[in-house]
């Protein structure tokens, strides 16, 4: 993120890459943003971890749940906002390098702010976690980037489908070293193994520590979203085609999707944190639908009136996402005295103060994450309304 004195404050009209879509953008791809965000900010904010309803919470292995559809949605449309945010200049090949530069910036940064966050508040680099949300994102940002500048649709499309059986073959034909044969367990399968020879234990997810759900190899398929997300917004972007044709297109491309990952998961089975090329399909079907939907609603019928809450999760999205991640850290260094009179982090009092006494475990839980997003969508509105748009 920008420091105050470089200025991050922008008009509505100019809006930050592969963030929010730019001139000439969507509004249903910032209503699609926004609703994914505020999904994520929902997930990832519970009362207690110990009491969360089943569709919010990640599938245990194999299989996909509501909260394993968020992060691949995220990825298909910063694949999309690729194509808003630089076709136009990507017809001048002499501004390609200057196209490229401003692509690794963004990465990088996207990546910086990931490290930080899991650094934050300790700044323990011996055992900090590398792979994470941000990190896959400025991965996939960095290369479908460079992709779209360099290469056409078609290209695009071999290397989306390329990406996914190579994957596949990797990840249950090539043996795993020190295990033996291929397998998709969480802490023998291939990509497992690589996160460890490269990254070691100390720098993985601190809940399994011998494997990563953002980890290297699973990357890969990851950009494979990206890729389709791009496609897409080649299409829409499409102005020979009338719009009805383009949704009902991406309606039909959708169903195919949905469809073949649901045959595919016969043999490599829908696993978001494996992110296998089932679960690339699936996610990606029902991303093009949702993106068909609100196509067709915001930009082509114009029926607005309900998506301003979205609207402004969307234009700045990765803002809330990271203070969204800060601020309950933040909250639990602040001491005060609990209910037995020992010291408890701020966080943890308002909970145990405003939600427990009043809800069943579950639904105290449910309303903390409730009351977390509106506060965020508050904050955010007031930010909207005076047109500050924070770059990343």
């Amino acid at each position: 993120m920008q420091s105050t004195t470089q200025a991050a404050i922008e008009t509505t009209h100019t809006v930050p890459l592969a963030e929010a879509s730019g001139p000439g953008r969507l509004v249903s791809l910032d209503v699609f943003r926004g609703i994914t965000v505020m999904a994520m900010i929902l997930v990832n904010n519970p009362g207690s971890w110990g009491h969360i309803y089943g569709p919010l919470e990640h599938a245990k292995w194999h299989g996909c749940t509501p909260t394993d559809l968020i992060f691949p949605f995220f990825l298909f449309i910063v694949g999309v906002s690729i194509v808003y945010a630089l076709d136009s200049a990507k017809q001048d090949s002499s501004r390609h390098s200057q196209l490229l530069l401003r692509i690794v910036k963004r990465s990088a940064i996207l990546f910086g702010l990931g490290l930080f966050s899991a650094l934050f508040p300790s700044f323990v680099f011996e055992t900090v976690r590398i792979p994470g949300v941000l990190a896959r994102i400025a991965v996939v940002f960095l290369v479908c980037g460079t992709v779209f500048v360099k290469t056409g649709w078609r290209t695009q499309a071999w290397l989306l489908g390329g990406i996914l059986v190579l994957y596949n073959i990797l990840m249950q034909v090539v043996p795993v070293p020190g295990f033996g044969p291929a397998n998709l367990e969480p802490a023998t399968n291939l990509g497992a193994w690589l996160d460890r020879l490269i990254l070691g234990e100390n720098h993985l997810w601190k809940s399994s520590k011998t494997w990563d759900p953002e980890g290297l190899l699973s990357t890969l398929p990851a950009i494979g979203t990206g890729l389709a997300g791009m496609l897409a917004g080649q299409w829409l972007r499409c102005r020979t085609l009338e719009p009805a044709t383009k949704v009902a297109w991406l309606f039909v491309a959708g169903g195919a999707a949905i469809v073949l990952g649901m045959i595919w998961n016969g043999w490599f089975p829908i696993n978001k944190s494996l992110w296998t090329s089932s679960y690339v399909l699936y996610t990606a079907g029902i991303a093009l639908a949702m993106l068909a939907a609100l196509y067709w609603l915001c930009d082509v019928h114009g029926y607005r009136a309900w998506t301003k809450p979205f609207l402004v999760y969307g234009v700045n999205a990765i803002t809330v996402f990271f203070l969204s991640g800060l601020v309950p850290r933040l909250l639990q260094m602040i001491k005060v005295a609990g209910a037995n009179g020992e010291p408890v982090g701020l966080r943890t009092w308002l909970y145990d103060t405003f939600f427990v006494p009043y809800f069943t475990p579950i639904n105290a839980s449910l309303a903390g994450a409730i009351v977390c997003v509106l506060i965020w969508l508050g904050i955010l509105w007031v930010m909207y309304n005076r047109r500050i748009i924070i770059k990343v």
